[in-house]
Formats: C-alpha cells, sequence, structure tokens
C-alpha cells in the first residue's frame, strides 16, 4: 500500500469507526432496558428487585412507625379518625408504590421514550448521521508526492487518534446511562420504601427525580446528535488551493471541533439535566 493510500485508509478508519460507535448511541437511546442483550440483564435486575422488595417492605414498616412516631405528639393524636385515616393512605400509598414501583418506573421510562421519538421525528432523523471524508481530501492526498506525504502521516495519525478517542468516550458515557438504568430498577424498593414517613419522603421524592433525570439524559444526547449531524450536513469548508498539510489539518481540526461539541454534550448530559430539575 502506498502512502497515499495508508493515509486516506486512516482517515476512513477512523471515522468509519465514529459512525460506528455513533450507530451504536443511536440504537440505546432507541432501545428500552428489557430489549438489550435479548432481555438477560433485565431478567436478572428484575430477579434483584424481587428479591429486594422483601428488604423493602420491612423497611416500608419501619419508616412508617419512625414517621408515626415524629409527626405524633402522642397517642391521642393517632386516635383521631382524620389523622388515622390520614396515616392509613400514606401507608397503603408507600405499599403501592413499593410493590409497583417496577412498572412505575417503566411507565416514566416510556414517556421520556416518547419524547426522544417525537425529537427525532421533529428533526426528520431516521438514524444516526454520517461522517464522510470529502473528495476534496482524497484528491488533494492523493495528488501529493512521497516527501509532501510525510508531514500528512503526522497530521493524520493525531487525528485519527484524537477522533478514536473521542469515540470511545462517548459511548462509554452513553453505556454508563444505560447501565444506570438497571441499578436504578433494581435497587428501587429500598428508597421507595421511604415514602410510608413523612420526615424520610425525602428520599423517595429525591430517588424518583434521580431516575427520571437519567431517562431524560437520553433526549439531551439525541438533540446532540441532531446539532451534530446538522454540522455534519455541512462538511469543513477547505480552500482548493491550500497545500494538501494546509487542507487535511484544516478539515481535521474542524471535524475535531464538531465532534468535541457532541462528545462534551454527551458527557454533560447528566448535569445538564440535573441543572435543568433543580437536583
Amino acid at each position: 500500500m502506498d502512502s497515499e493510500n495508508w493515509i486516506i485508509a486512516n482517515l476512513e478508519y477512523s471515522l468509519d469507526t465514529w459512525n460506528k460507535y455513533l450507530s451504536q448511541i443511536w440504537d440505546l437511546i432507541t432501545k428500552s432496558p428489557t430489549e438489550f442483550r435479548g432481555g438477560t440483564i433485565w431478567t436478572v435486575m428484575q430477579d434483584i428487585h424481587g428479591a429486594l422488595q422483601a428488604v423493602g417492605l420491612a423497611l416500608l414498616v419501619l419508616f412508617f412507625v419512625v414517621g408515626v412516631v415524629k409527626t405524633c405528639g402522642s397517642l391521642a393524636d393517632v386516635k383521631k379518625p382524620e389523622h388515622a385515616l390520614k396515616l392509613f393512605i400514606r401507608f397503603a400509598l408507600a405499599k403501592g408504590v413499593v410493590t409497583y414501583g417496577l412498572e412505575l418506573m417503566m411507565a416514566l421510562f416510556n414517556i421520556v421514550q416518547g419524547i426522544i421519538s417525537t425529537i427525532m421525528t421533529a428533526a426528520g432523523f431516521g438514524g444516526a448521521p454520517k461522517t464522510i471524508l470529502p473528495e476534496t481530501i482524497v484528491t488533494a492526498i492523493k495528488g501529493c508526492s512521497f516527501w509532501e506525504s510525510i508531514p500528512l502521516w503526522a497530521v493524520t495519525l493525531i487525528g485519527c487518534l484524537v477522533i478514536l478517542v473521542l469515540s470511545f468516550l462517548m459511548i462509554m458515557s452513553v453505556y454508563g446511562r444505560f447501565f444506570k438504568l438497571y441499578l436504578y430498577t433494581a435497587i428501587a424498593p429500598i428508597p421507595l420504601s421511604s415514602f410510608a414517613g413523612e420526615p424520610s419522603r425525602s428520599i423517595g421524592k429525591s430517588f424518583l427525580k434521580s431516575f427520571a433525570a437519567v431517562c431524560l439524559e437520553g433526549a439531551v444526547i439525541v438533540l446532540g446528535c441532531v446539532i451534530f449531524s446538522a454540522f455534519a450536513a455541512s462538511p469543513p469548508v477547505v480552500d482548493p488551493t491550500a497545500a494538501p498539510v494546509t487542507m487535511v489539518w484544516s478539515y481535521i481540526g474542524e471535524l475535531i471541533f464538531n465532534m468535541l461539541i457532541l462528545v462534551g454534550t454527551v458527557k454533560m448530559a447528566d448535569r445538564v439535566v440535573r441543572e435543568m430539575m433543580g437536583l
């Protein structure tokens, strides 16, 4: 393989890797945890959730008793019909939340998935955007002599390494969000049991807000992909009269800048959502 083809092959390989991981992100965002890996992981999480329900019900009683002690000044307060009814309703609702917590969380997740689908439909995207090496760059590289191609090796090598690193960082962030969904659903009965007591209900509220934030991260990531696709639809402007090294460096520099915007948006999705929700 000659030097020109080596340079082009490296650029195309790095862009293919970027496109592959971007397609995986698109697939992960639109996929339900119940479908990932054929549902095997979800089955394990359901078993753990079911096992922790017993612990959650035990904590439910504990939180309820502690709540009664802290909110009632004396036994006479508990005997009041209106107060006793209030305590009964609180306990019943908390019991329902622990028992059907998984269904509640999946309903919330499905609502957010509907939001994500609406964003995709409104943006007019059916899949992940593709980044392709412009023909202008290919022609310029092929027109270089051996000595002219030497600086191109360094430029493309650095650019390709940066693109590959950004690809790995992006996919790791999205996988991290996806696995957090499993962690929240598995351990849900324990924090949800805190709704039984008025002093401790803030724990349950904080848990549900955090879970909603994790779900909404998908919407922020999709918006980042939409913004990047708008950049990708208009390739970096390259001066055809410039030297090949200048052309390639200009193209790679602007391409990496656009990729940094997307990777930064993906990695900061949780922070953006938490700031919006006041968490």
